[in-house]
């Protein structure tokens, strides 16, 4: 189980750590940090849901007779002051032990669960996970990691932060992008030694960008037989550039964007399009693989 800001995940799986079978891959939109992500607190419409969810979690682990159970948890429940007493009900009323891991472990967990997608190459490529509390950044390539880190900007935060009127004025996207300069110091020096050949987004709002592409060309998109997407360098900013300037309703009709992601679509694509820019990277791959695989990795192997 993936326990993020936005979403929770479940994976049960079986096989081998190169060759699995999904049972089940299951996500809700328990959205754990609406309301008080940026006050470090779980409000308790979100913390009920979060609670709602386990239980459900719980009915599947059983009925499928899982034999090792993992559950993750990362920012949101990391910074939240009300964390620790989510944790013990979840514990008393799902019977699931929930894990808090720092950004450091996910980041690597993320390298993991992408790096077993094979998209990876001998090549240094960046890999950047968007998640609602933050942004994980792994330089690397197939053989080791080189540099990794987790940056405390997720989308929920910047959207509580710069995106309060739709669609977002140019004053707002000015100002973010002058804050993930600020914040973002460390990645930049980290790469500034090395070619970054690719930017591998990890599943989440890149998921999105790949199917409103395909979806654009009259094409079909099915995320599940779609692991690595390759985008069309242009193609990726024309997407992302209309998603800035759309407003709430225009994102809330496209079928595509999951409801979720409706508004946090905005601040990802303005980071995506900040990072692309930034680091001159023209070569650009969705992987649908992310923290949960990297975690699964580790369990089967």
């Amino acid at each position: 189980m993936d326990l993020g800001t936005n979403t929770f995940h479940l994976l049960i799986a079986e096989g081998t750590v190169n060759d699995y079978h999904e049972i089940i891959h299951y996500h809700e939109a328990v959205k754990l940090g609406e309301g008080g992500i940026n006050k470090g607190y779980i409000i308790p419409e979100a913390f009920e849901r979060g609670l709602n969810t386990m239980q459900t979690f719980q009915e599947q682990i059983n009925t499928h007779q899982v034999q090792a159970v993992r559950a993750i948890a990362t920012s949101a429940l990391r910074s939240a002051s009300n964390g620790a007493d989510f944790i013990d009900q979840v514990k008393n009323k799902a019977g699931i032990s929930i894990e808090i891991i720092n950004g450091e472990q996910e980041a690597g967990f993320i390298y993991e669960g992408v790096k077993i997608s094979g998209c990876l190459s001998a090549k240094n490529s960046l890999i950047m996970d968007i998640g609602g509390g933050s942004v994980e950044f792994i330089l690397g390539n197939a053989e080791h990691i080189i540099w990794k880190q987790s940056f405390e900007i997720g989308a929920a935060r910047l959207m509580d932060l710069f995106h309060r009127t739709d669609p977002i004025p140019p004053a707002s996207i000015e100002a973010l992008d002058l804050y993930l300069e600020d914040h973002l110091a460390d990645l930049f020096k980290a790469v500034s030694g090395y070619h970054v050949d690719t930017l591998i987004g990890s599943s989440g709002a890149f998921e999105t960008f790949a199917e409103l592409a395909e979806i654009e060309k009259g094409h079909s998109f099915n995320l599940k037989t779609t692991k690595n997407y390759s985008f069309d360098h242009n193609e990726l900013l024309i997407e992302t550039n209309k998603l800035v300037q759309s407003s709430h309703q225009q994102r809330a009709g496209n079928k595509s964007i999951i409801p979720v992601r409706v508004d946090m679509i905005v601040v990802a694509s303005l980071i995506t399009r900040f990072i692309v820019q930034k680091l001159s990277i023209t070569n650009v791959l969705m992987c649908s693989n992310s923290l949960k695989e990297g975690v699964l990795a580790e369990m089967l192997g």
